[in-house]
């Protein structure tokens, strides 16, 4: 099984739990990347033009509390 439509078609051959098993491992994997890359992104230096842009506005009051979001 190497390519997308065979994956695909053994995913419909699955039975509605063994989906949301899948599902589940699914998400929980691509929550895992994103949280290597913005580690990474961090480690790397990328986001402190976002990180200092965000300290000048919450130091300016221009935020808003994210029960108000």
């Amino acid at each position: 099984m190497n390519s997308l439509p065979e994956i695909e078609a053994a995913i419909l051959q699955l039975s509605e739990d063994e989906m949301r098993d899948l599902s589940n491992w699914l998400q929980e994997y691509l929550n895992d990347a994103w949280d290597k890359q913005i580690e990474a992104d961090a480690k790397s230096g990328r986001l402190d033009q976002l990180i200092q842009r965000a300290k000048v506005d919450i130091e300016a009051n221009r935020v808003k509390p994210l029960e108000v979001v």
